[in-house]
């Protein structure tokens, strides 16, 4: 890793070569299990982001919750930065604490379509921050709510005029002071006409006063963080929303389901704009993508083998939209991944409906090797920009590709996850685990890129030029527990441009240990800390930290 410093260092830290393989070491866990614990399905962690300071983390879970976490290493060195310019030894590695929580989306049915709406997060985006105030979008299946996070401070009311041993019930004043001699009444409940003129021995005050009466003073003591739902977006998808993502610009978002992009502006709540529609023109064909993408969500009565026969008759079942993302830096430019394997680059200045794009970019079949399976484990689940906005990491199920946005032609790099798999895709169909959708994110120098696995177990290639980091790590207090690191092996350039695959462990079925996978337990969500080299992993209902 090459830190800040003059040009020259640069230049020398460059000639050397690719960066040496990083040496990941455990930070933190939260919600560990104890050994045997079963996990309640509502807090199995479904989303996971870092803020674009990295001081903050957010998580969310298939409860509705929202949970926040916040750095505290940084917040005893004011001068972090500054030491770090003179290159002052710093060996604390980044924690974090518990926040706040807040229930964020609770479980809906809409009785039109007669669909239970779930309440998981689907996913997290952070918004720009103001006045000391943490601002974040999350959304569910259908609805995307904009949320502002505070600390407000506790007014409590202090140096009251009550004598504790003199307290009444509901804390009034029993003073000798004030008359407690029962007022003459007259029949029926009324009053004697004196009653309405006290005469001076009913309230005795002393002459000058007295002293010990004063006014109440209100004084604020402690704080507590309040989360508020500014706004809620909602009634704009037919679909399952899959992707939401800031604009730079600050004032805008999208948000993505199967089949449309929508243009929200964060201040109003009741209008977007449909900027990206691929609904083909046969409904038909709409019945067939969504049932070949969401084959559990949407049409449970169908059988697998009944679907499979379907699948076959269909060549090419039409595109879906699997996941979005704004460029980090131009607020114009947007891209989307689709089901086929592709991804569009789009710009919102050619027309207010992008139907066409300006960038497509997708890796051609080798002739031959297309099978029932092809489609499926070339969908897309996962798209994220470079720091730079220069690359984009895309996950399928078998593979990472990073591309280059300005080459279309292939992919600059091919990191293979899923190959050790590839004999056992009748029994992953089978078990619905060909349908996971695994995250992915890029290092903040864009160095290095990461995904999950099975077996809780992610994955870390270094993506420089001639690099052969392949490192395995498990998501448990011991990372390197099941480390397995294999040599880069290059694959033969198609071409003039360099393209580098590289692999990870492929033993079919068992791990470097001869331990067997389980697919049941898959490290689906994990991010990259935008400054550090800390990785955050989901497992479940734990939050496991790494730092290098």
């Amino acid at each position: 890793m090459s830190g800040g410093g003059e040009g020259g260092d640069d230049e020398a830290v460059t000639s050397e070569g690719p960066p040496q393989p990083l040496e990941w070491k455990f930070s933190q866990v939260f919600g560990e299990r104890t050994a045997g614990e079963e996990v309640q399905e509502v807090d199995i962690i479904s989303a996971i982001e870092f803020d674009k300071s990295g001081d903050h983390l957010a998580t969310g879970d298939r409860g509705g919750r929202v949970v926040l976490f916040e750095r505290t290493d940084t917040k005893d060195l004011g001068y972090r930065r500054d030491l770090e310019r003179m290159d002052y030894p710093i060996s604390r590695h980044p924690e974090f604490r518990y926040k706040t929580e807040f229930q964020s989306h609770e479980p809906e049915f809409d009785y039109l379509k007669s669909l239970e709406i779930e309440e998981k997060i689907n996913k997290i985006r952070w918004c720009q921050t103001a006045n000391s105030s943490l601002f974040l979008l999350s959304t569910n299946d259908k609805t995307i709510k904009f949320w502002k996070v505070q600390e407000k401070k506790v007014k409590k009311i202090c140096d009251m005029n009550v004598d504790p041993s003199k307290a009444g019930v509901n804390g009034s004043i029993a003073s000798s002071s004030m008359s407690t001699t029962p007022k003459p009444h007259i029949a029926n409940g009324g009053l004697p006409e004196r009653s309405y003129m006290y005469s001076s021995s009913d309230i005795k005050i002393p002459p000058g006063g007295i002293p010990s009466l004063h006014l109440p003073v209100v004084a604020s003591h402690e704080t507590s963080l309040a989360a508020r739902c500014r706004r809620i977006y909602a009634h704009a998808h037919d679909y399952h929303i899959n992707s939401i993502s800031t604009n730079s610009d600050g004032e805008t978002f999208i948000s993505a389901d199967d089949l449309r992009i929508n243009l929200w502006n964060l201040e109003i709540s009741n209008q977007s704009f449909n900027i990206v529609d691929v609904k083909p023109a046969n409904m038909e064909d709409l019945t067939v993508v969504v049932t070949y993408n969401n084959l559990k969500s949407y049409f449970v009565v169908l059988i697998d083998k009944l679907w499979c026969s379907i699948s076959r008759i269909i060549a090419r079942p039409s595109k879906v939209i699997t996941s979005a993302e704004f460029h980090p830096n131009h607020c114009n430019t947007l891209a989307y991944s689709s089901s086929k394997g592709s991804i569009r680059l789009i710009d919102l200045r050619q027309s207010a409906l992008c139907d066409t794009h300006s960038k497509l970019f997708e890796e051609h079949e080798t002739p031959g090797s297309r099978s029932f399976f092809t489609e499926i484990i070339a969908s897309i689940s996962d798209i994220k920009f470079g720091k730079d906005g220069r690359h984009i990491l895309s996950r399928d199920y078998m593979t990472l590709k990073l591309w280059d946005i300005n080459m279309d032609s292939g992919p600059v790099a091919t990191f293979q996850v899923h190959e050790y798999l590839r004999p056992r895709l009748c029994d992953l169909y089978e078990n619905d685990s060909i349908f996971d959708k695994f995250e992915c994110c890029l290092s903040g120098d864009g160095q290095r890129v990461a995904t999950g696995s099975y077996s809780n177990l992610f994955r870390v290639f270094g993506c420089t030029s001639g690099s052969s980091e392949a490192t395995t790590l498990e998501a448990s207090k011991n990372p390197m527990r099941r480390q397995v690191q294999n040599p880069a092996r290059p694959s033969r350039s198609l071409s003039s441009l360099t393209r580098v695959v590289r692999r990870g462990s492929e033993s079919p079925g068992v791990d470097a240990n001869g331990n067997a996978f389980d697919f049941t337990t898959k490290l689906l969500h994990l991010a990259w800390h935008p400054t550090e080299n800390s990785l955050a992993c989901a497992a479940a209902n734990s939050l496991y930290m790494y730092y290098a």
